[in-house]
């Protein structure tokens, strides 16, 4: 089965620490340097995402987004 162009999967292994190690070809593709700093967005039905920096607005509003407005509070 071929895979659709830019689309990727790998599995990485927690660790006891909870860490995890992202694997090479990842970092590569996704440009991933020491120092840089991640952001992991959760969702208790979705899952985890670890979207590209250049996403993240996209990810953070379809993440967050509860199709409720919230009320506006008055002072």
């Amino acid at each position: 089965m071929r895979r659709p162009k830019g689309k990727y999967a790998w599995t990485v292994t927690v660790g006891e620490k909870g860490q995890i190690v992202i694997p090479k070809q990842a970092r590569e593709v996704f440009q991933i340097r020491p120092g840089d700093t991640l952001v992991i967005l959760g969702d208790e039905n979705r899952g985890l995402a670890i979207p590209p920096r250049s996403a993240f607005d996209r990810f953070a509003a379809a993440v967050f987004d509860t199709g409720a407005e919230e009320p506006e509070e008055t002072p």
